[in-house]
Parts: structure tokens; sequence; C-alpha cells
């Protein structure tokens, strides 16, 4: 309308989020604060590097000051400084201090880069709970990923001086296996479901247990490690600024390819098609059985990228990895605003689901909760958007 037009466009925050979305980051920061407030506070290290050139000087105990190229900077613990010589004549002064036990950088970047893993699987799993699907062995293909992945580079990366140990070529490498494993897995799932029109609960429950259990055979249960440098601290532990942003970047990249994929491509609108009336899609013209295997084909791959995450930035992969991770990356779509009856959903939402997961974890740790209740929590976060999202149902059509 031209009363719209004279306004100019919409605000990229409302051209990003839906109505949903907005409010579910609202709920996001609620949370945070309300943590931050009872969660309390904690005792952390502090580390300060101390430059060859600088001189210090530790005031009663507890003021570290710094001075170089005439400007003083004063630092204090709460405890006693311990000052440890570098062999380059640098020093590193270690204290403690007080913070807001939920409000504080290291904790904040840790629950990202662990939301990080189940976001990147919940992006895929949206697209699947799209065409009123599932996929509840996402955990195992996870598992499955990660170990075959790792034991390729342990076998690869014997020889310390071999070209393996090059993150040019181990980072790719560990990449293309998860992913490729990933990836075989989902079209196993998608092409079983599909050619035996059997629903993906059924398939996928049965391939979660024969995925898992070719997890325990191959590694006897055993944690397979040797993982080269390049790998972890290369790359998907990369340090910067004291933090490790890579899974994190991983995540918003996922995120953007799957705004881009579902919104703006043929392919994104055939899947929300086939989720809203499949009979509708088929007279339409749509490959339905194609679109779904390939769904599940991408939605495997993902998990097996967020495998590749799992073992770069851990170093190591255990024969139990992702178990339980079905529940929290299906809680991620469905919070997020995924629709199970099909038809809705988006890849910003998912990801804004995994965060709102990990607050929980997170939550209950620093509230005192036990984590016997996790699960709990969880399946009633499940019933409860799914109880919401069919009372927006209703309400919209009366």
């Amino acid at each position: 309308p031209p009363h719209r037009a004279l306004r100019g466009p919409a605000p990229l925050w409302k051209r990003l989020l839906s109505a949903q979305e907005s409010g579910l980051v609202i709920v996001i920061l609620i949370i945070m604060a309300a943590l931050s407030y009872f969660g309390g506070s904690k005792q952390a290290n502090l580390s300060i590097a101390i430059p060859a050139a600088a001189t210090f000087e530790v005031r009663a105990d507890s003021e570290l000051v710094i001075t170089q190229a005439g400007r003083q900077v004063v630092h204090t613990s709460e405890s006693p400084w311990r000052i440890r010589e570098n062999a380059d004549g640098s020093r590193l002064a270690f204290g403690r201090r007080t913070v807001n036990a939920f409000f504080e950088s290291g904790n904040l970047v840790q629950q990202t880069t662990t939301a990080s893993f189940i976001a990147v699987m919940a992006v895929g799993m949206t697209g699947i709970i799209i065409l009123a699907g599932i996929d509840i062995s996402i955990g195992s293909i996870y598992a499955l990923a990660a170990m075959l992945a790792a034991m390729a580079l342990s076998k690869l990366c014997v020889d310390p001086g071999s070209a393996w140990h090059s993150g040019v070529l181990a980072v790719p490498l560990v990449i293309l296996i998860a992913c490729s494993v990933g990836a075989a897995c989902g079209f196993i799932n998608g092409s079983l479901s599909v050619g035996l029109r059997v629903h993906p609960f059924v398939i996928t429950l049965g391939t979660m247990a024969v995925f898992r259990g070719i997890v325990f055979v191959l590694s006897q249960g055993q944690t397979v490690s040797g993982m080269p440098d390049s790998i972890q601290q290369g790359f998907f532990k990369l340090e910067y600024a004291g933090v490790y942003p890579m899974p994190t970047l991983i995540m918003l990249f996922v995120a953007g390819a799957g705004m881009f994929i579902l919104a703006r491509t043929v392919f994104g609108r055939r899947v929300y098609a086939i989720g809203g009336n499949e009979t509708a899609a088929r007279y339409a013209g749509i490959p339905v059985n194609r679109v779904k295997v390939l769904v599940f084909t991408i939605a495997g791959t993902l998990a097996g990228l967020s495998a590749a995450m799992y073992i770069g930035y851990f170093g190591a992969a255990e024969s139990n990895a992702g178990a339980g991770y079905e529940l929290k990356v299906i809680a991620a779509a469905v919070i997020g605003g995924a629709s199970l009856s099909g038809g809705r959903g988006s890849a910003i939402g998912a990801v804004l689901g995994a965060i709102m997961v990990q607050l929980i974890d997170n939550g209950m740790i620093i509230l005192g909760i036990d984590q016997s209740f996790n699960q709990i929590v969880m399946g009633t976060a499940i019933i409860l958007a799914v109880a919401i999202d069919q009372a927006k149902l209703r309400f919209s059509g009366k």
C-alpha cells in the first residue's frame, strides 16, 4: 500500500525475525537477566600477562601495578598475586576475583559453544519437522560420524611429521569424513522412510539403535583420541582474545545458510509446500520423495558437521557421544517455532531454541537444581511448546 511505501523499508531485525522469534529473543533475555540476578556469584581465576618490556609492582598482595611506556595499569585480586616467569622474559600473574555466576565471559562463551553443537543439528532437524517428519536417530548419527572421523584421523596422524598433521589437510579431511558419514546415514533414513512408506519415527527409531550399536562395536566402548593439534588449537579451538569463537561462527554460518535456503530458494519453498499439504504438493508437480530424501541427507550432513566440531574442539570421540541429543535437538527446533504438524519453522528459530535449551541446562546448574531433573524439564518444554503452537493455530483460525 502507498502509506507503507512512504515509511521506507522495515528495520533489519523485523526483516530477519518473525513475531515468534522476536518473542523468543525477549524470553531469552528475561531468562539471562533472571539467572544473573538469582544465580549469585562465584570465585574465578584471573590471569594477567605482563610483557617483557614492562615493570610491575605488587602492593599489599592484592594490587598488581604494571607500568609500560610511562602508563600504569592497576589490577586487583581477592587473593595474593602469584607471578610466573616465562622463557621469553614475559610473566604471568595469577589471582582470583568474585564474578557473577552466570554473566561472566567464560561461562557465556562456554554456553554459546555448547549450544552451537545442538544448533547446527537443530537447523537440519527443522527441515525434517517442516516436512511433518522427525529423526530421533540424530544423536546416534552424530556419534557415528565423530567416531569414524576420529578413528581415521588417529590412523593417518600416527607420524607427527606426516602431511596430515597440517591444518590445511587435517581440518578439511575431518569435516569431509564426518559430513560424508552423516550424509550417508541421513540418506539411509530418508530412503527407507520413502521406499517403505513408513513414518520416519519408526525408521529412525530402528536406525538409532543400529548406528549407536555400530559405534560401540567399532570402538569397543573406548574413547578415541590422538587428534593433531592443527585441528584443535589450529582451527576448531583457535583462541582469539581469550575465547574460542570458531564453533559459534560455524553455527551462525549454518543459520544464515539455512535461512537463505528455506526462505529464498525453490527447494525451500518445496519443503514448506510438502509440509503444508503433501497431496497438493504432488499434484503441483513437486518431486516429494526426492525432496524428502534430500532433506534427511542434509540433516545428516549437519549432524556430521556438528560431530567434526565436537572432535575438533575436544580432541577426542567418546562412544557415548550425543547420548540424549535427540531430545535436545528436537526441543530446540520445536521451541524455535517448528510445528510438529508440518509446514512451519525457521533456521534462526532453531538456533534461538538451542540457546534456550542450553540456558535451561546452565540455569539448573547455577541454581543448584539436581541434574536428574534435566530430562523432565526438557520433556516439559517440548510439551509446552507444542501446546502453545496448537493454541495459536486455534486462535488464528477463529
